[in-house]
């Protein structure tokens, strides 16, 4: 199993996308282990797009991740760090593949909806950016005859 750090940008849940992005990603059978609606305090946005610091986007992208509120997560499942990126798409909307959620939605490359994490070692840096390890929960998903009432 592996764990990935997403979070859905203030246009993605300005625009009510939410539903639709976490539901492609359970459609692709990946958990939700960690889960949080809040905004995205100026000094998280800054450790997490730290490489960035000093490009000509990064005050721009900064002040946008922190402007509204976000949903962060933590999803968990086999190649789950590939399979995010996959149906997340290009960066660039314009890049990015139809059928991918930039792809399908994404309006410029600074709303662009959600991050993802590029690989296993960002996804346990950028995580433990906003949750700590007691807020992860483990659990297995249900199988057919667990959804079976009886009587």
């Amino acid at each position: 199993m592996e764990r990935t750090f997403v979070y859905l940008k203030p246009d993605a849940v300005r625009r009510g996308l939410v539903g639709e992005i976490i539901g492609r990603f359970e459609k692709k059978g990946l958990k939700i282990v960690a889960l949080k609606f809040r905004r995205m305090k100026r000094e998280e946005a800054e450790e997490l797009y730290k490489e960035h610091k000093g490009k000509v986007f990064f005050e721009r992208l900064i002040d946008f991740v922190t402007s509204s509120p976000v949903v962060l997560m933590v999803l968990e499942g086999p190649n789950a760090v590939h399979i995010v990126r996959h149906t997340v798409g290009a960066t660039d909307p314009l890049e990015a593949a139809p059928g991918s959620i930039r792809g399908d939605f994404a309006v410029n490359v600074t709303k662009n909806l959600i991050h993802a994490s590029d690989s296993v070692e960002s996804a346990k840096r950028e995580m433990f950016i906003f949750f700590n390890e007691s807020e992860l929960e483990s659990y297995n998903l249900p199988i057919e005859k667990d959804l079976v009432v009886e009587g």
